[in-house]
Order: C-alpha cells, then structure tokens, then sequence
C-alpha cells in the first residue's frame, strides 16, 4: 500500500515537472505564448537579411539601429489577419504623439511570400493600409531563399492552408534601439504597445 501510494506520488512529481518544463514554468499554456515569454528575457539578435521595399529601394532592419523598429509579417492576398495587422499599425501610426514615428520608431510589414508578392502588390498593399513609404514601409526579402531564415529568427510559423493561401502568427514584433527582437505583442492591443515603448534616450 505504502510502495503504491510513493510509486503514485513519484508519477504525480514527474508530471509536474514536465509540465512545468513544457509550458515555462507554467506561464506559457501555448507555443505561442512560450515564444514571447522566451523573448522577453533573452533579446534575440535578427540576421542582416537584405528587403526590398514597395518602391523598389534594398536595406536592412540594421539601418534602422539608434530607433525602436515594430514588425509585423504579412503577405499580401491575405484577406483575414493581415488585414488586422495592418489595421494594428494604422492605430499605432495615427496615435503616436507628433515626431516620435520616423524619429524614435518606424513600422515595417514584411511579406513571407516574395516569390508572389513583388514590388508592384506590396506598394498596391501599403496603398490600401495607409503605409507611406517612409516611416511604414512595406518589404519583402529581395533573395527568397533568406524568408526560412529570417522567420526562424522572429519564430513566426507559416503553414500553406491548401487554398493556396497561409496560417501563420499574427502579432506585433518590437526590435531594441540595438536591433535586438525584445518584444512579442498581441495585435489587438496597439495602444498597450504604445504605452510599453521605451523613451527616447
């Protein structure tokens, strides 16, 4: 009875700590949620992938260093969440106090489909969501084979639905002043996202 009762106790402990293991030490219920909690207390470095944006121009997130940099991943026959996410950006852009976008944060849409979304859909897109081109500007990789890499490093999933469009994650990524990916936040809540910006140094 006594061996049964430690034998039964010693299983309840081992699930417990796997469980506590697989969801970060039960505050992550979701990979999703995993991924930002790991974000937020190990900034993770993005590789220098060169875009390409909806007026034809090449840079890289590294020419964005010295400002705060939100993301967000796109692609441009999307009908349902990209459309939220772009409206996400939209809010975030009309609510910023004067000066602070372009100066101390710029928005940048990149789509996960380069190969369909050329440099004609992305500026019809950035048409249609309000993005001007210069502080929200709408980008692809110029080089395909780079769009697994820079995914990976962001830790957005991208499942072909077979109707030959995509599920993926939706959110909103906030790269440091340093270029470091600091932040994952819900697309629901641009306001929040504003609030939690750093201050201008």
């Amino acid at each position: 009875m006594i061996r049964a009762l430690i034998a039964s106790v010693a299983v309840v402990l081992a699930a417990t700590g796997v469980f506590s293991w697989a969801t970060d030490g039960f505050s992550a219920f979701t990979a999703e949620t995993a991924r930002r909690a790991l974000v937020l207390r190990q900034p993770r470095p993005i590789p220098p992938v060169v875009l390409e944006d909806q007026q034809g121009r090449a840079f890289t997130l590294a020419d964005y260093r010295g400002r705060q940099l939100a993301l967000e991943f796109i692609y441009v026959r999307c009908d349902s969440v990209c459309r939220s996410l772009g409206a996400a950006f939209k809010q975030i852009s009309d609510t910023l106090p004067a000066g602070v976008l372009g100066r101390d944060l710029a928005l940048l849409s990149i789509s996960f489909d380069p190969l369909n979304d050329d440099v004609a859909a992305l500026r019809e897109w950035a048409a249609r969501q309000g993005a001007d081109g210069e502080h929200w500007r709408v980008a692809r990789p110029r080089d395909a084979s780079q769009t697994a890499a820079l995914l990976q490093a962001f830790g957005v999933v991208v499942v072909p639905d077979g109707l030959g469009g995509y599920e993926h994650n939706a959110a909103i990524h906030l790269l440091d002043r340093d270029g470091r990916l600091v932040r994952i936040s819900d697309i629901e809540a641009p306001r929040d996202f504003i609030a939690a910006l750093a201050p201008q140094p």
